[in-house]
């Protein structure tokens, strides 16, 4: 399988494994996307071990299907625009969110940074596989960009908010760590120092007619750039993850009426933040 990068939302493509998409000048919102797209570039799905098939069907499972629809979505709703960094390519070609060393504990099933197992424990990449020039080429530029991304929306705002978007399976798979946990329509991902209680309550009442929201289960944490994380209380982060049975057939299909409202949702959450001191 050999897929190119996806056309931005504004119609281009550019060179970039990332694009940042600008907002409202006076918006401290970062909307983060990292896991939305299938794109694997040519070079490095050489590199992967599964037929066309097999990869396809590990795309269906991998990806956060549509969310960078519906963050674009958002985005056009809200009153005051937030700014969106949208990674352009898959997951399986580094995963930027992972810590790209020890401290990453997905590692102990063979997706850290750069993943070398499936969703179902299968191999991916073969065994000794390096994963440094993935990780110079696209991990360290990614982790750049978003903390200049972060940076300038501190130096426009004097604060930067940064709503982590994703979607997880209904069912649990393989690879999960905390699979055994609630699953439930919304999860809700938080750090102790860069989440605080009134951004984690507009989050609840936005994304509360969706069935119940939960917190840290089954996925916890959010994405904070390092240069920032633990040190900057300026910079507040959240995830939002999203069952996918609210919005789309699963795995892999289309999306159906729940992006919709989801979105409307997340403008609702983005709005409420904006006015937030």
């Amino acid at each position: 399988m050999n897929e190119t990068p996806p056309a931005d939302a504004d119609g281009t493509t550019g060179t970039s494994s990332f694009h940042l998409l600008p907002g409202a000048p006076d918006s401290p919102v970062l909307l983060h996307v990292p896991h939305s797209s299938r794109a694997v570039p040519a070079d490095v799905r050489a590199g992967i071990l599964l037929g066309d098939d097999e990869l396809a069907r590990e795309l269906d499972h991998i990806t956060d299907a549509h969310t960078a629809e519906i963050a674009a979505s958002a985005a056009a709703a809200a009153g005051t625009a937030p700014w969106r960094f949208v990674n352009r390519l898959s997951r399986l070609v580094v995963d930027p969110e992972r810590f790209p060393d020890e401290r990453e504990e997905m590692a102990a099933v063979g997706m850290g940074a750069v993943y070398t197992r499936t969703t179902h424990r299968a191999g991916l990449r073969p065994d000794g596989f390096d994963p440094a020039p993935l990780l110079d080429r696209y991990f360290t530029p990614y982790a750049r960009g978003v903390a200049e991304a972060v940076a300038e929306r501190l130096a426009a705002t004097g604060r930067a908010v940064v709503i982590d978007v994703h979607s997880y399976p209904s069912e649990p798979l393989p690879y999960e760590l905390h699979g055994d946990g609630p699953r439930p329509p919304v999860c809700l991902g938080t750090d102790a120092f860069h989440t605080p209680p009134a951004l984690l309550d507009a989050a609840r009442e936005a994304f509360g007619g969706f069935g119940g929201v939960g917190t840290d289960s089954p996925f916890a944490g959010t994405y904070v750039p390092l240069p920032y994380y633990g040190r900057e209380p300026r910079v507040r982060a959240l995830m939002v993850e999203m069952r996918r049975d609210l919005y789309m057939r699963e795995p892999g299909g289309a999306a159906g009426p729940g992006a919709a409202a989801l979105g409307a949702a997340l403008a609702h959450l983005v709005d409420a933040v904006s006015r937030t001191a």
